[in-house]
């Protein structure tokens, strides 16, 4: 539902503005933040709160004065959406939003109502507050807990009842003052290059997969599975066929998705992608969508959950995770991004991050159970995984 009164008609101005300050102080308390290869977007306060059914409406109802503006730039749509498909799903449109393109220029944009009625874009004071220094470190599920999981989806994937089921443990954070969200997107982009730092709401992460972007007809993605600890080198993943299947079970999944929306498609892979922590395998694919389009958040909808989070087939690899699991994954896992009025934008798949609630911080991670898998190997894959945030976390 929207938070608007009926009939309120908005007007988004957008103008080229001099960045003469950290974008991250354009943050508002509960914008949206989106870093990529040097292009951001930040936002601050609040227009509407929508259904993602109301979103396209709501956004080309805007009266614009950049109407044919790039990509981003203008009114935007942003969430972190549940990883549950029949969760509900909503969006935030902010009253203020600040682009920055690969390039450095910047942009503008704030929504008010016809005749001039502020919307409530005010950028909250960053301040300077004590960060925490005291941290207790726990593990929800025990690691017992864990392998019994990883066993039980072994013998159902013996049985012929799935193929790939993917199974995800909890960490919690406790701090003795307030987490930071400006303090921890900074910590990640310093520390992950390559991955779409975001935060969106409560959720702040460093994803490295991007589930889907479109601009215009162009459409691409990169699915992700298949993992190993940087410390344990490369050479064993490129050639595990464990890890390869579960990759193609993902690839083929995600290619099958856009090659029903694609005039033309092109998929390379799979390659080795080396972040921080870990290493994966990655399939490129790139398309072409025919008309009329999908939008970048129809497209992000029809690909949650892929196989890369979920398993296959999805619906017996849900009905496995909520039989075993023992918690609500919330946004974890879901997609996590932004679509503008155009219909462009991107979306990552919501990983390697926490939900951050004041002093309490709430990590999941992953790992993809196939014909072979180990659970004590799985086990120390979620390890590699909660690394790079639990750092950027347990700082003082």
């Amino acid at each position: 539902m929207t938070t608007l009164a009926h009939g309120t008609r908005l007007v988004a101005m957008t103008r080229p503005v001099a960045l003469t300050r950290p974008l991250l102080d354009e943050l508002g308390n509960d914008g949206f933040a989106w870093f990529h290869d040097g292009a951001a977007i930040v936002t601050a306060g609040m227009v509407a709160t929508l259904d993602a059914a109301e979103v396209e409406s709501f956004l080309a109802a805007i009266e614009r004065d950049d109407a044919a503006g790039p990509t981003g730039r203008g009114p935007i749509a942003f969430g972190a959406l549940p990883f549950h498909p029949r969760a509900p799903r909503q969006l935030v449109v902010p009253a203020r939003v600040v682009t920055r393109g690969a390039d450095g220029t910047a942009w503008l944009t704030e929504i008010s109502a016809a005749g001039g009625t502020e919307r409530g874009g005010r950028v909250d004071d960053p301040g300077a507050r004590p960060g925490p220094g005291r941290f207790l470190v726990s593990s929800v599920q025990s690691r017992a807990r864990w392998c019994a999981n990883v066993l039980a989806a072994l013998r159902a994937i013996e049985c012929g009842d799935i193929e790939k089921v993917v199974l995800a443990r909890e960490v919690v954070v406790e701090a003795d003052q307030p987490f930071s969200r400006r303090d921890v997107i900074a910590r990640l982009l310093a520390s992950q290059p390559g991955c779409f730092v975001h935060a969106a709401g409560a959720l702040v992460g460093a994803s490295p997969e991007l589930l889907v972007a479109r601009h215009g007809a162009a459409v691409n993605a990169r699915p992700l599975a298949g993992t190993t600890p940087r410390a344990d080198g490369d050479g064993a993943l490129a050639s595990s066929r464990k890890d390869r299947h579960e990759h193609a079970v993902v690839a083929d999944d995600v290619v099958d998705v856009l090659g029903r929306r694609c005039d033309e498609l092109e998929v390379s892979g799979p390659q080795l992608v080396r972040l921080a922590d870990v290493t994966h395998l990655a399939t490129t694919i790139e398309g072409r969508l025919r008309p009329p389009a999908p939008s970048a958040l129809d497209l992000a909808l029809a690909l949650s959950p892929t196989p890369a989070v979920a398993g296959a087939p999805r619906d017996a690899a849900l009905a496995f995770i909520d039989a075993v699991e023992g918690f609500d994954r919330g946004c974890y896992a879901g997609p996590v991004g932004w679509v503008d009025a155009n219909g462009d934008g991107e979306w990552a798949v919501a990983l390697r991050g926490a939900i951050v609630d004041r002093r309490r911080a709430r990590l999941i991670a992953g790992a993809g159970i196939v014909a072979g898998s180990d659970p004590d190997a799985e086990w120390a894959e979620t390890e590699s995984k909660l690394a790079p945030m639990l750092r950027v976390l347990v700082t003082p």
